[in-house]
């Protein structure tokens, strides 16, 4: 059924939901995250500013390719408060990732080259396997069985 339409500037937490297809339960997370926020009714209920959605959009945006909800939260807080968030400003934001997202993508690209190799040897010796043991630094602690080195 659909929500009733305000007169208002604001927007409930429903008609936000409806625009931006977040569960409402996914917005009180934002919220509680600090990632959004809202003002409140006589009567306690949320009510929030049209330039959420933005937020929301750049929120789910981010998410969608690996950001963390910390550094979203970070990225954020640079926002301007008196004026809704232009295109520049979400430029700004998101050319913050450009050298994270790179350095993804090629640490991505090199375990795809390195499976492929993996694959082939049949895994028949671990001093040479580029997975378990990257340029042999499990040798340098000694013999025996060792774990995957921490990245």
């Amino acid at each position: 059924m659909p929500r009733p339409r305000t007169t208002f500037h604001e927007l409930t937490v429903g008609q936000v939901a409806d625009r931006s297809g977040v569960a409402i339960s996914a917005l009180h997370f934002y919220e509680r995250e600090g990632l959004i926020s809202s003002t409140r009714t006589a009567s306690n209920q949320r009510r929030y500013t049209r330039d959420v959605l933005r937020r929301v959009a750049f929120i789910r945006a981010s998410q969608h390719v690996g950001i963390s909800l910390a550094a979203i939260r970070q990225a954020l807080d640079q926002l301007p408060s008196e004026r809704t968030p232009n295109r520049e400003d979400w430029a700004h934001l998101s050319g913050l990732w450009q050298a994270e997202l790179d350095a993804r993508i090629a640490q991505l690209q090199a375990l795809r080259d390195d499976l492929t190799d993996c694959i082939g040897c049949g895994c028949l010796t671990l001093r040479v396997c580029h997975l378990v043991n990257p340029r042999d630094l499990l040798g340098r602690e000694g013999p025996g069985a060792r774990r995957l080195p921490k990245t």
